[in-house]
C-alpha cells in the first residue's frame, strides 16, 4: 500500500512539474507546447482560464479514447481512461495555480524569453519523467495516441509526432479564425517540441535513475523512505 501511495504521489508531482513547464513556456511569450496549443488559443479568445480550457480539451480527448475502443472494450481500458479524469482536473488546477504564481513575470527582452523557455522545457521534461517512472496512469494526450496506435496499427512514436503537428496546425487555424492573427504558435512551440524529447531521454537515462538516487541520497534517508 505504501508503494502504491508513493507511486501516485510521484505521478502527481510529475503533473505539477508538467504544468509548471507549460506555464513557464507560455510566460516566455514565445508560444506554447504542442499539447497545450489549442488550450492556450481558447484561453486567449474566451473568458475561460488556461487551466479550464486544458481540462475541457482533456475531457474531449478522454471521450475520443472511448470512441477508439468502442468495439473492443475492456474493463482495464475503461479504468485506465477514467483515471485520467481526476488527473486532468488536477492538471488544470495546477496550471491555473502556476499562472497565478507567475502573473508578474513579463520578459523585458528576448534573452529573458529564451531563459523562461529553457526553464519551461526542463520543468516539463522532469514532469514527464516523474509521470513515466511510477507507471500508474497517463495523461489524456498520450492515452489518445496510445489507443489510436492500437486501433489503426500505427507506431506510437510516429503517431505522436503527427498528433502534435495536428494540434499545432489546428491551433494556428483556430487563432486566425478567432483573432485574425496567429497567437500561441511561435518559435518556442517548435523548440519545446524538439527539446523536450531529448531532455526526457537524457534525464531518464542519466540523471533521474535509481543508481543516481543511491549516490545522492544518504543511506539512512533511503531506509526511511523505503
Amino acid at each position: 500500500m505504501k508503494n502504491i501511495v508513493r507511486s501516485y504521489l510521484i505521478f502527481v508531482l510529475g503533473v505539477y512539474f508538467l504544468s509548471a513547464g507549460i506555464v513557464f513556456i507560455v510566460r516566455s511569450m514565445l508560444g506554447t507546447t504542442p499539447i497545450s496549443s489549442i488550450n492556450y488559443v481558447l484561453s486567449l479568445n474566451t473568458p475561460l482560464s488556461l487551466g479550464t480550457c486544458t481540462f475541457l480539451v482533456n475531457v474531449a480527448l478522454i471521450l475520443g479514447q472511448f470512441w477508439l475502443i468502442r468495439d473492443r472494450w475492456s474493463r482495464r481500458d475503461a479504468v485506465e481512461i477514467l483515471l485520467q479524469v481526476p488527473f486532468s482536473l488536477l492538471f488544470g488546477l495546477f496550471i491555473d495555480l502556476n499562472m497565478w504564481l507567475t502573473h508578474a513575470v513579463h520578459p523585458q527582452h528576448y534573452a529573458m524569453s529564451l531563459l523562461l523557455l529553457a526553464v519551461g522545457c526542463l520543468a516539463q521534461a522532469v514532469g514527464i519523467v516523474l509521470e513515466i517512472k511510477p507507471r500508474v496512469a497517463m495523461m489524456s494526450g498520450e492515452g489518445f495516441v496510445k489507443y489510436a496506435s492500437q486501433r489503426y496499427g500505427k507506431d506510437f512514436g510516429r503517431l505522436k509526432v503527427a498528433f502534435d503537428i495536428s494540434l499545432v496546425t489546428a491551433a494556428a487555424i483556430l487563432s486566425y479564425l478567432c483573432a485574425h492573427r496567429i497567437e500561441g504558435v511561435r518559435e518556442g512551440t517548435f523548440v519545446a517540441a524538439l527539446a523536450t524529447g531529448f531532455l526526457v531521454n537524457f534525464l531518464n537515462r542519466r540523471i533521474m535513475t535509481r543508481s543516481m538516487l543511491r549516490r545522492i541520497v544518504p543511506e539512512r534517508i533511503r531506509r526511511t523512505v523505503h
